[in-house]
């Protein structure tokens, strides 16, 4: 397999974040589950009580000579409100707070810098968590791919933002 990078992005509920990102040229794998909780395995109907400490999480795999970590960052804000803490869309919920958690430490920086001259261009205080990654957990089987599987589902990102030129080719 080709080198790869790995970032864990939160943004609201896992399956419109994982259907957005599945699309883009340069992302190799996707999966969702909980990241950065104090509970091992957690269940979703446990990390949906919001006592787990969890938020509901996308594990990204990508190629990053196709795609630059600061690409994967543009993307993952245009989907976010970057300013709403504990709420995207209709979630409400310390478990769907947003968060950028790297696995690498030389994308501290980069991330760092890129959420430092966003904020520069709002009066708003962006509210995204940006960590190493404490844990991460795969939700169950059923999670995993779900919007594909479950066509009109429930959906808080308008997954028409991604441009047809950011879209992997067709098979």
């Amino acid at each position: 397999m080709t080198n790869y990078k790995t970032l864990f992005l939160a943004g609201g509920c896992f399956w419109g974040v994982e259907a957005y990102f599945q699309q883009i040229e340069g992302v190799l794998n996707t999966g969702v589950g909980y990241a950065q909780g104090h509970v091992e395995e957690p269940t979703y109907q446990q990390v949906s009580s919001g006592n787990t400490g969890h938020t509901e999480t996308v594990m990204i795999s990508y190629d990053p000579t196709i795609l630059e970590l600061t690409t994967l960052l543009d993307h993952f804000f245009r989907i976010i409100n970057p300013y709403s803490l504990n709420k995207q869309g209709n979630d409400v919920g310390t478990q769907y707070r947003s968060g950028i958690y790297y696995a690498h430490d030389e994308d501290l920086s980069v991330i760092l810098n890129y959420v430092k001259a966003l904020q520069k261009q709002s009066d708003q205080q962006i509210v995204v968590e940006v960590k190493t990654l404490e844990n991460y957990y795969r939700a169950e089987e059923y999670h995993q791919h779900y919007l594909d599987n479950n066509p009109g589902a429930y959906c808080h990102i308008d997954l028409s933002l991604l441009n047809d030129h950011e879209k992997k080719p067709a098979n």
